[in-house]
């Protein structure tokens, strides 16, 4: 039986400003569960970032319930989230979120600090080891200003996945990549899946449909789709 990872239930998102009140997301009821490759599509501006920052415990709803692992999250404390988010989760930001004065190694391998006694030597032996698989390890001791945009976007998918996260969450990964790394990305995830790890991908690119098991749509605010 597969385990549940993910329930939304009649999930909204309300961003307040002193003149405009804007509903990102109303009732949203989605499910993830362990051995998903879920592909969620949309225009722009239909709530699939603010969907998948609540799915990733960056956010929280204004409305409904969010429950990972049968646990409902408005219970959990900040320090809880945050262990959740940097021991469950791996996350495949559109803009990156690299450090800039940090190097790339020291960038991918910055999810083992906080989760593991390993030293300094280990941590960067994984992150080089799964850096040389998205094709980035020349690129160890450079810095991400020194990186092109697809350069910093496979850095970004070796953060990722350098601690074998639960459920891999991604938004656009593939958006600043050449057709040949796309697939590259692409065929890691699917490998990943293969392991165990459940997948979570926002994006336009129809290449990553045949690589889903199961693909929903958001239009302005509301899932679409099983």
């Amino acid at each position: 039986m597969k385990e549940n990872l993910v329930r939304l239930t009649d999930v909204g998102k309300v961003f307040l400003t002193s003149k405009v009140e804007t509903h990102a997301l109303a009732q949203v009821n989605l499910q993830i569960d362990g051995g998903d490759f879920l592909v969620i599509r949309g225009a722009s501006g239909s709530g699939k970032s603010t969907l998948l920052s609540i799915v990733g415990l960056l956010d929280k709803p204004s409305t409904g319930l969010y429950e990972y692992r049968g646990v409902d999250t408005a219970r959990m404390n900040l320090t809880r989230r945050a262990q959740l988010r940097n021991r469950e989760f791996g996350f495949v930001f559109q803009s990156f979120n690299l450090i800039e004065d940090m190097s790339i190694v020291e960038n991918v391998s910055m999810p083992l600090k906080y989760r593991s006694d390993a030293s300094r030597s280990r941590r960067f032996e994984r992150a080089e080891s799964v850096m040389d698989r998205v094709g980035i390890l020349p690129r160890a001791e450079h810095f991400p200003p020194q990186l092109s945009g697809g350069q910093q976007q496979r850095a970004a998918l070796a953060r990722a996945i350098v601690g074998n996260p639960k459920l891999l969450l991604a938004d656009e990964p593939t958006g600043n990549l050449d057709s040949d790394s796309a697939r590259v990305v692409l065929d890691l995830f699917a490998e990943m899946h293969d392991q165990g790890t459940s997948v979570c991908v926002v994006s336009h690119d129809p290449a990553i449909r045949k690589y889903a098991n199961r693909e929903l749509e958001l239009a302005e605010g509301r899932l679409v789709g099983s």
